[in-house]
């Protein structure tokens, strides 16, 4: 059962307490995933239409691939159900790697939507390689495409709406776009950079800031590295934010469990009051790689990552994670969990 909290208490939690995102958490129903035989699925975006269909859109890539195919195979496709938890039937692929010379040419991948008065704007990773792992992956940049409808068609365009800047902190590769609008009406983005370092890895894996007046940028560097760990340099990445009242949010990956003080890979909660400068949350830790499922099991899985939010009057109601079940990870899929909204 989903359960139920009316908005007034929760804004009476948030103003009295801090924002304890891990409370929100509410077990899930086993119907509240989607997976595609075949097929790898990961990151998924969610928003719902005036006729009340919720569409999600999320990457895939051929099972046969690996889970690394994410790199080298990845696109988007697209799905829809009649109520935010699902169950989610399959459409089809409206994003795939367009090839030629453009820098989107063999794969798409990270997809985060939001929509602005009468059009959606799709925010994604793209990149184009010789085929092999770390080529691909430092070869990643950040597209925006455009769309009056979830279902396309959407129009993107033939230059990255974020570049690397060379010697500095974004060096190598940028991806994990994610974009909230401003009280002025101006667009924030936080994403992950990947700095000058040894080859192929390269150096230090955070997170900066840019802003644009408008969705479709362009977009000017503010802040970066932000979220940085001081005792390791793969701090955060996959990041997702949004603005409550006068505060923004942002759920982050963080790879060592610094953040959140679990000593593990887990989900950490940071905030602002510029979309700027960041501070860990008064409660930092989010969630970590677990599942506690309606019927009562709690699962144990290799990931829950790439996180995002549907929104429901303003406040997180549904939130879509990536999972990976065995530590090899040959088996994933999207999990939507109840918010104590929804």
């Amino acid at each position: 059962m989903v359960l139920l909290f009316p908005l007034d208490l929760l804004k009476e939690e948030v103003s009295t307490m801090g924002l304890d995102f891990h409370q929100w958490m509410n077990p899930v129903p086993r119907t509240a995933t989607f997976s595609m035989p075949g097929y790898h699925v990961w990151c998924g975006t969610m928003s719902k239409t005036e006729d009340g269909v919720c569409h999600l859109l999320f990457s895939r890539w051929p099972e046969e691939t690996g889970h690394n195919g994410w790199v080298t195979h990845s696109e988007i496709a697209y799905a829809t159900a009649d109520h935010p938890l699902g169950p989610y039937s399959f459409q089809g692929v409206i994003l795939r790697g367009r090839g030629g010379d453009y820098w989107d040419a063999n794969v798409i991948h990270n997809p985060t939507m939001i929509r602005v008065k009468d059009n959606y704007y799709l925010y994604y990773m793209g990149n184009k390689g010789n085929g092999e792992y770390w080529d691909h992956r430092n070869r990643q940049r950040i597209g925006v495409a455009v769309a009056e409808h979830p279902s396309g068609p959407w129009t993107r365009f033939n230059d990255p709406v974020i570049n690397v800047s060379p010697e500095s902190w974004d060096h190598l590769m940028v991806s994990n776009p994610t974009v909230t609008s401003t009280p002025d009406g101006k667009f924030i983005m936080i994403y992950k950079g990947v700095g000058k370092g040894s080859l192929p890895k390269g150096g230090a894996v955070v997170c900066g800031v840019a802003v644009a007046d408008t969705p479709l940028g362009p977009f000017r560097k503010l802040a970066g590295p932000i979220m940085v760990n001081p005792e390791d340099d793969w701090s955060v990445e996959d990041p997702f934010i949004w603005r409550q009242g006068t505060t923004y949010y942002a759920l982050v990956k963080d790879f060592q469990g610094y953040f959140t003080k679990q000593g593990i890979s887990s989900v950490a909660l940071f905030e602002s009051k510029d979309g700027i400068h960041w501070v860990p949350s008064e409660h930092s830790f989010a969630f970590k790689p677990e599942i506690v499922w309606e019927d009562g099991e709690v699962q144990q899985v290799n990931a829950l990552e790439r996180p995002q939010l549907w929104m429901e009057n303003d406040r997180p109601a549904v939130l879509f994670c990536a999972v990976a079940v065995d530590d090899a990870r040959n088996v994933s899929f999207n999990v939507h969990i109840p918010l104590r909204l929804v």
